[in-house]
């Protein structure tokens, strides 16, 4: 029978008595996660109302998560990642825009949700630790079965991302698209049935999804889960698991390394792994150090499959086309952009020709669109083409590179966060005149939040006790915070009085007015950069192989 639907790929794992799914406190195997997955199909059935069939489900990586992704694939619902990291009327706005009928969290997510206008009434919230639900699962156990209006075409997935305009989209992916996924990923990946996927980014993110959890249950390979990552807890994890295959984005990797290094690191079973946005100078460090080989690639909850992977090219090239249908282009012109030219340190000497829009001109049938979101799927899709909002350069060995973003916003951690949204944070402040939000690169991968404040003449920085603010603010998550402030008693700013961000972000940290930086865990502390803390920093970019990143 072909496996066309997640619901085929789970059912088919029914009988299987390996192991299916793995925690510090327990083993289920893959038939075990079938049967919770039907019964919570059957709970979710019984409480299906008028509407669409969405299920908005906060947990961190815990197994309920993976039975409710099980669950709704085969009673034809429609999980909705909620994002722990978003905050007050953010986290509602993204909620209640996502029409939920039921929400499974816990606890801690009640807690987070409490005084939310979310859509979902209290009494429809399912709270996964609480004894009331464990006595409505036993009520449901059910014969594994998928109901049958599910097709290839029937809705899996929403993966919120964030917009140029701050507004929440929320990515569709349908059971067929996620299945086929689930097969050409662990192909490409060589994820198979005898690999342990260690699973330490968050299952509301694209990248656990579509990279680990598809493919393993495509191949029936065992998913090991850890709640949230830990920097000091990945190696642990790893050898308590025996963990051969994980995912990752780059700070992920770098927060690994800056772990003290031990003679015993090689000593550990992973063999490979798969995710973005990982320097090069990273990469190698994490082969020579635990002797795995990190697999960089390029795609989004969107769209994937665009680019194939070329091992022996240059360090930081993503990969070569697909097909021909992918290219980068001029936004205006729809042209071809020439190939970039390179200087000794990589970087591209002629940035305004060679730098455009990476598309897919026979994309846009791929293209599953954002749900209830018209204005965000024509920015996706015009003139025919799939456009994927990513900046990019092609070498003249018809390589391809990532240069950023085209919209406002900004990759943290290999999420997306919005800079409008911590524009308007910051004009809430009272001794704030004015803010503009961009994304200056990090040292090690991706982007860091930059702010740059105009404040009174008379008024100084500290006075503003801008920490104690920022920490106030309930809808600013933890990605979107400032790491940089720039103060300045007048902002550079066009005829029109609208601040010249782009050339603020050319600035960056090196700015001639005063730059203060995060520093510590947790709560901000802004302390001012010296002239030192920038050469040093400067030093940091080169060390990494960023240095292309510096003007």
């Amino acid at each position: 029978m072909p496996h066309d639907t997640i619901a085929d790929l789970l059912l088919a794992r029914a009988g299987d008595n390996r192991p299916g799914l793995l925690t510090r406190e327990r083993e289920w195997t893959w038939d075990e996660v079938v049967r919770e997955s039907a019964a919570r199909a059957a709970l979710a059935r019984s409480l299906r109302t008028d509407g669409p069939f969405h299920i908005g489900v906060l947990l961190d990586n815990v197994p309920e998560y993976v039975f409710w992704l099980g669950g709704a694939a085969l009673s034809g619902a429609t999980v909705v990642g909620i994002n722990s990291t978003r905050r007050g009327t953010y986290l509602e706005q993204e909620v209640r825009h996502a029409d939920c009928q039921l929400i499974v969290t816990d606890r801690a997510g009640g807690e987070l949700l409490d005084g939310l206008d979310t859509g979902v009434p209290p009494e429809r919230y399912l709270l996964v630790d609480e004894p009331a639900y464990t006595r409505r699962l036993a009520a449901h156990a059910a014969e594994p079965a998928r109901d049958p209006a599910v097709a290839p075409d029937t809705r899996i997935l929403l993966l919120f991302t964030s917009g140029t305009t701050g507004a929440s989209k929320a990515a569709i992916c349908s059971q067929g698209r996620l299945a086929a996924l689930g097969r050409a990923n662990a192909a490409k990946y060589e994820v198979g049935r005898d690999d342990v996927c260690y699973c330490p980014m968050p299952l509301f993110h694209g990248n656990a999804l579509m990279a680990l959890w598809a493919p393993a249950l495509a191949v029936g390979a065992t998913v090991a889960l850890t709640p949230k990552f830990s920097a000091s807890g990945f190696l642990p994890d790893v050898r308590f698991f025996g963990a051969t295959f994980f995912t990752y984005v780059g700070k992920a990797v770098a927060y690994v390394l800056a772990q003290p290094e031990n003679s015993t690191d090689t000593d550990n079973p992973l063999t490979h792994a798969f995710g973005t946005e990982a320097s090069p100078e990273d990469r190698a460090a994490f082969l020579r150090r635990f002797g795995c080989r990190l697999v960089e690639g390029y795609g989004s909850s969107e769209g994937a499959g665009m680019l194939r992977q070329a091992p022996d090219g240059p360090v930081g090239a993503l990969g070569v086309p697909a097909r021909d249908s992918v290219r980068i282009v001029d936004p205006e012109t729809r042209l071809p952009c020439p190939p970039a030219v390179l200087d000794g340190h990589g970087r591209v000497q002629n940035p305004e020709a060679a730098i455009g829009e990476i598309v897919d001109t026979e994309g846009a049938a791929r293209f599953e669109g954002y749900y209830n979101n018209d204005a965000a799927n024509a920015e996706r899709v015009h003139h025919g083409w799939y456009w994927t909002g990513d900046l990019g350069y092609v070498d003249t060995a018809g390589y391809f590179y990532f240069a950023g973003r085209s919209g406002d916003w900004i990759r943290v951690d290999g999420e997306n966060t919005s800079a409008l949204l911590t524009e308007r944070i910051l004009r809430r402040h009272p001794g704030v005149v004015a803010a503009g939000v961009f994304g200056v690169p990090d040292p090690r991968s991706g982007d860091q939040v930059m702010a740059a404040i105009e404040i009174p003449e008379g008024t100084r920085f500290e006075k503003l006790s801008l920490p104690e603010f920022l920490a106030g603010q309930e809808d600013l998550g933890t990605k979107s915070t400032p790491r940089y402030i720039r103060v300045s008693h007048a902002l550079p700013a066009t005829g029109s009085n609208k601040l010249r961000k782009k050339e603020m972000q050319a600035d960056g940290w090196r700015s001639d007015d005063p730059v203060y930086r995060w520093t510590g865990r947790g709560r901000p502390d802004y302390v001012l950069m010296t002239d030192e803390d920038k050469a040093v920093l400067r030093d940091e970019f080169l060390t990494n192989g960023r240095g292309r990143f510096l003007p």
